[in-house]
């Protein structure tokens, strides 16, 4: 069995690359799928932001404003108290959904696609957590890949992604590049890689590149048949 985490930054092309995971016969979740899934009216996690940040963070359907809270986070200066909220249920629903799959198959390649593998130890740090269990998650993950990509391809995938243009255009520009500049550089993430993709933009290339790299992860959980990571 082996604990993948895919991670790179904004525009990176990790959600393609997941993709040809998947169909080489991994498993995988995508973070943000999952903490939209925990958002939800009813969950935990709903209460706990709307605690936090208040009833303005709530739409007239009752479902929570996104774009708010991006503008809480990344224009009000409110990114790290978001993230405290955030991190811990989602880290544990990761952790339940892996434990999950292995439970099925023990030789499962259980991938967790996340931009921000690295950013949460970072932050729980900075908060002062030097021994939980977000300070310690990258040590809990048996491999890392790291997608990487340079900055202005990055800025204009997220740019075609909102299918911004004119006015709207700038402003996606200017929120991408503000976004990028929370996460961790992508130098500072190669050199904690154990595999790094480059999707440049050849996509024939880059599938040889995942092909490769899941031949290896299938290959190091066929020979081990308990968890390399840390308890």
């Amino acid at each position: 069995m082996l604990r993948v985490g895919l991670t790179g930054n904004l525009g990176s092309g990790k959600s393609t690359i997941a993709a040809y995971l998947r169909e080489l016969g991994a498993e995988v979740i995508e973070a943000d799928v999952l903490g939209r899934a925990l958002m939800e009216p009813g969950q935990s996690l709903y209460a706990a932001i709307v605690d936090a940040f208040g009833a303005g963070v709530v739409n007239a359907d009752g479902r929570l404003n996104r774009a708010r809270l991006a503008e809480l986070a990344f224009k009000e200066g409110r990114l790290a108290d978001l993230n405290a909220v955030v991190h811990p249920p989602v880290i544990a629903a990761q952790k339940q959904w892996m434990d999950e799959v292995f439970a099925r198959d023990p030789t499962a390649v259980a991938v967790i696609e996340s931009a921000l593998i690295f950013e949460v130890v970072r932050d729980a740090k900075a908060r002062g957590d030097r021994t939980g269990v977000l300070a310690d998650w990258r040590r809990r993950i048996d491999r890392v890949i790291v997608v990487t990509a340079p900055d202005e391809v990055k800025i204009a995938r997220y740019v075609a992604r909102m299918a911004a243009s004119g006015v709207a255009r700038a402003a996606a520009e200017a929120d991408a590049r503000t976004r990028l500049a929370h996460q961790i550089p992508d130098g500072e993430k190669v050199a904690q890689a154990d595999y790094v993709l480059d999707n440049a933009g050849d996509l024939t290339a880059l599938r040889d590149q995942v092909a490769e790299v899941w031949l290896q992860l299938k290959a190091q959980s066929n020979t081990s048949s308990r968890p390399l990571s840390l308890k």
